[in-house]
């Protein structure tokens, strides 16, 4: 099965704050945001211009968006956009929602991640 990934435009930033740090207000209306927290900690990603001073974040990631209709039920289909990135050297970060996937590689990683999916991938700007 190919693909069909859209890259989003923003840089985005992965934030971590201690397990229990309220979400914070500036997090809560922006165009993407995953917020997650577990027992251990709560991460936020997000436009990285959104995220204030003083907060520990990791800077500069993108995220490709897989398109189209994939099943909850769908086995494999984040080992199969890893796969080709880690064979490139190509360090991930997921973000799944009940919707849709997001793969994330740092900017400075993005050419190089479109050329190892381009093989399995339809990818558009």
């Amino acid at each position: 099965m190919k693909f069909t990934l859209s890259v989003l435009p923003e840089k985005l930033g992965i934030c971590h704050f201690a397990k229990n740090t309220p979400i914070p207000e500036w997090a809560k209306d922006l165009s993407f945001c995953s917020i997650t927290r577990t027992s251990d900690e709560l991460s936020i990603v997000c436009p990285q211009d959104k995220i204030p001073g003083g907060v520990l974040f990791e800077k500069d990631w993108r995220a490709f968006k897989l398109e189209g209709d994939v099943e909850l039920s769908s086995v494999g289909v984040i080992a199969s956009l890893a796969a080709p990135l880690a064979e490139a050297g190509i360090s991930i970060f997921n973000v799944s929602t009940y919707e849709t996937n997001y793969v994330l590689v740092e900017d400075k990683n993005l050419d190089k991640a479109k050329k190892a999916l381009s093989g399995s991938c339809e990818i558009k700007e």
